[in-house]
């Protein structure tokens, strides 16, 4: 199934698990996802949700990216940027489990998406590094 930007665009549920493995932890999140218009190739992508970290009292998390589409030979994915603009990663729309890396010094992050039950899907991040590893499952459903 071949998925475009505008795919996103709306509101979603979103349930994260976070399999905090250094520290033994697991947190979990319930919240919204929101892809906004902003352009004709790019959608402001906003999540809010309250967060149970182990056995820290619930917080409010939040997190906001920049996706933008190509045209021409590159039509078909989706560039993630920080809202800042600096690249994140790359989503290739024409794979149904597409998936890509980020160096962040010292830290190493995975991601992988899995639209194969879609309009539901998932990420799942792999991040390791000297104070980090750990497992984070986002799923995202149409509200």
């Amino acid at each position: 199934m071949h998925k475009g930007l505008d795919q996103f665009e709306g509101e979603w549920q979103l349930a994260r698990i976070i399999e905090d493995r250094r520290n033994g932890i697991e947190g979990r999140l319930t919240g919204t996802a929101r892809f906004t218009r902003a352009g004709p190739l790019e959608l402001h992508y906003s999540e809010e949700g309250e967060l149970v970290y182990g056995q820290q009292p619930a917080m409010l998390a939040t997190r906001r990216y920049v996706w933008r589409g190509f045209e021409g030979e590159h039509a078909g994915k989706i560039a993630v940027e920080f809202e800042d603009g600096r690249p994140f990663h790359v989503i290739a729309l024409d794979r149904l489990m597409p998936d890509d890396d980020h160096q962040c010094d010292p830290d190493f992050y995975h991601v992988s998406y899995d639209f194969t039950r879609w309009p539901q899907w998932e990420s799942i991040w792999r991040v390791v590094g000297p104070s980090k590893d750990y497992r984070m499952i986002s799923r995202y459903v149409r509200a």
